[in-house]
């Protein structure tokens, strides 16, 4: 992890297109200002995080249609046979 101190107005570049920008600092909080291009989605973390756990879930979800899918397909083949 890079670490680096910065004072309000200062600003850190991530590559040739997203700038970091202070704000302000009050007691403990600090508010910053992102400028990234439009196509890329910038996120709080725990808000990240939410998000990668509900595409996980679906995810899931999703594998257990498909198991649900074969053992009807199964079952529809099985009587077809009868």
């Amino acid at each position: 992890m890079l670490v680096l101190s910065r004072k309000k107005n200062e600003s850190i570049m991530i590559g040739d297109t997203i700038e970091i920008k202070i704000i302000s600092v009050e007691g403990d909080q600090v508010r910053i200002g992102i400028e990234a291009p439009r196509n890329l989605d910038v996120y709080r973390k725990e808000i990240y995080d939410v998000i990668q756990e509900e595409n996980r879930l679906a995810a899931t979800n999703q594998a257990d249609w498909s198991a649900l899918r074969q053992l009807i397909q199964s079952n529809k083949d099985g009587k077809d046979g009868q």
